[in-house]
């Protein structure tokens, strides 16, 4: 953890007041961006202008895998493959993204160059350069996006990993915000993963503060998105914690925006989507009491028939509804073809005895029909003190598998991954979609229609219910701070999100080739849309989580953010009226060409 005073640049730096729009400030930009083989290119002088402004800090970005490019057998070749199972390497090359691509949608793209930014001065000077050059611009900072929207080929990429730092404070307020009380916050910086700020605030500090489930996520994107982590349900989405954050506009301005300065541009970041108002450089997040206990609990339990698995599912929704509709637990259940349910539960709040007694009622139910119900992996549930539960060194001291450390020489001990996130590294997805589903859903009269619904979309592919997801449930104070995002206002009325999908080998050096992937992949997301379909009888109007959500989704604008859309573009128009920061599906990507290139004829 790093601890130093993260304001003196922003003071340098300048911030605008409140009022007045920057949009004046803005050059109309011309209707297409340059690229590499445009006369309008910037020289090499201008490069290296840039360069030296930023202290050294334009790089190269090459793809992950040109290391092999001179032969597969190389020890450097040798090194890169050892490392693309590992979130935390990939992650940390500007070329790098989570996943390797989407079929059919769209595969990783190094930039032209990048800039590793290591302070908000050089994320302004990539700004202003790339307005004044007419460039196409992407933005990273954990490259998580599975909608491919932080690479852009022939782009300049301002890369933030290298601003990593967290501070905490015991008594924080906003600037400008006198007279409202100082409360604990933590200060991190764009670049830092969530497992940065976890280690900060719980395994040091002994607090909490909402974020994401995966570890190697990058904070500022998780926000963009909304932001989910396993105890959301008891503390709201990540967004709804943000009390101020600096965020670099288009005019090349870094500005402070809090629930005082520029309200409409904090509203917008808090949910509206990474890499379209601007570059995040900081966020200052609330920060809570941590509860003494986190658990879960875990089983896959198979039905011997068809027959026994419609009544697993309804007798599942009713304990849901009955027992698990809280607070408390998050995180999942897995609904799948071979007409088994996986349990990934996790809880907070709850001490071992507890969270044991409240399966004890449907562990009983299935115990009665042994005949019915198998358990592929057997039931465990428990609690352990929380303060601990980010904490890999100790974990691995215990001998629990669950984390997974970066084993690379010199990584920092505290940088570890899930176990159950392994299987997302690197992975090439074939499809995806998701759904809120209403709480409504969970009415007595409603649920058998529910259980349906999960057994016909599971004929087709499996589905994944992620609690901690919607918001129903959760207590009123977290609802009411979630209520004030730009998030699909969906969430807050939902009790899940449905995840559908799927994904294949890694296909770092393009599309796989091999004699019938191709139709088996698209097989794959055929039989996704059809999952997709048969639970949308139950749920006609369902939005979806922008950052977990399908590529091709036609209706994109009302499924990620409903009513609050105009609202959206008109931030946008303010903040970034030419249209510098364009990525897939993002606010105002309607007025571009899919490249982000081009203007659309008419706008």
């Amino acid at each position: 953890m790093h601890r130093r005073n993260l304001l003196k640049s922003a003071a340098a730096i300048g911030l605008l007041p409140a009022f007045g729009s920057p949009a004046a400030a803005i050059a109309a930009l011309p209707p297409r961006r340059v690229r590499p083989t445009d006369p309008a290119w910037p020289s090499p002088a201008d490069w290296e202008r840039l360069k030296a402004e930023v202290g050294g800090a334009l790089v190269k970005p090459v793809p992950l895998m040109a290391q092999c490019d001179l032969g597969p057998a190389s020890a450097a070749c040798q090194s890169v493959k050892k490392n693309l199972f590992n979130p935390f390497y990939i992650g940390d090359q500007p070329a790098g993204t989570e996943v390797s691509g989407w079929l059919d949608a769209w595969s990783p793209q190094p930039s032209v160059w990048a800039i590793a930014a290591r302070s908000t001065a050089d994320v302004v000077a990539a700004v202003n350069f790339a307005r004044h050059h007419n460039l196409r611009v992407a933005v990273k900072g954990g490259g998580h996006s599975y909608q491919g929207t932080s690479n852009a080929a022939d782009s300049l990429l301002i890369w933030t990993r290298a601003m990593h730092a967290v501070t905490l404070h015991d008594g924080f307020v906003g600037q400008g915000c006198a007279g409202i009380p100082p409360i604990p916050t933590v200060t991190i910086e764009a670049g830092a993963m969530w497992i940065d700020a976890y280690d900060a605030v719980t395994t040091k500090a002994g607090r909490y503060v909402q974020g994401g489930g995966c570890t190697s996520v990058g904070v500022a994107g998780l926000l963009h998105g909304g932001g989910f982590g396993s105890f959301s349900k008891g503390f709201g989405t990540a967004a709804a914690s943000l009390i101020e954050a600096e965020v670099v506009t288009a005019d090349g301005v870094a500005r402070a925006v809090n629930a005082r300065l520029h309200p409409d541009l904090y509203w917008a970041i808090k949910g509206g989507g990474g890499g379209s108002f601007g570059v995040l450089t900081r966020v200052t997040l609330r920060t809570h009491a941590l509860p003494e206990w986190f658990g879960g609990a875990g089983a896959v339990i198979k039905a011997a028939s068809d027959a026994a698995f419609r009544k697993l599912l309804a007798r599942f929704t009713d304990f849901y509804a009955s027992s698990l509709f809280n607070s408390h637990w998050g995180e999942q259940v897995s609904v799948r073809p071979d007409n088994s349910l996986k349990i990934s539960m996790a809880c907070q709040g709850l001490a071992n005895d507890e969270t044991n007694a409240t399966w004890r009622p449907f562990l009983d139910w299935l115990a009665a029909s042994p005949g019915d119900f198998t358990f592929k992996e057997a039931f465990d549930g428990g609690a352990r003190p929380s303060r601990g539960y980010w904490d890999a060194q100790a974990r691995k001291a215990r001998g629990s598998t669950a984390m997974i450390l970066d084993p690379r020489p010199g990584a920092p001990p505290t940088h570890a991954w899930w176990e159950g996130d392994q299987e997302q590294v690197g992975v090439l997805l074939h499809g995806y979609d998701s759904l809120w589903l209403p709480e409504g859903l969970l009415d007595e009269a409603r649920r058998p229609a529910l259980a349906d619904a999960l057994f016909a979309a599971s004929r087709h592919w499996g589905v994944d219910l992620h609690f901690n997801k919607g918001l129903a449930g959760a207590p009123a104070e977290a609802i009411a701070a979630s209520r004030d995002t730009a998030t699909n206002p969906a969430v807050l009325t939902a009790f899940a999100l449905a995840i559908i999908a799927t994904g294949g080998p890694q296909s770092w050096a393009g599309q796989p080739t091999s004699p019938g992937y191709l139709a088996f992949a698209r097989a794959n997301a055929a039989a996704i849309d059809r999952a997709t379909r048969a639970l949308r009888a139950v749920a006609p109007e369902a939005g979806s989580y922008v950052s977990e959500s399908n590529y091709f989704n036609p209706s994109w604008r009302e499924a990620f953010w409903g009513s609050h859309y105009p609202k959206l573009r008109a931030v946008k128009a303010r903040y970034d009226s030419g249209g510098l920061f364009i990525v897939h599906h993002g606010v105002g990507s309607e007025d571009w060409s899919p490249d982000g290139f081009s203007r659309v004829v008419g706008i």
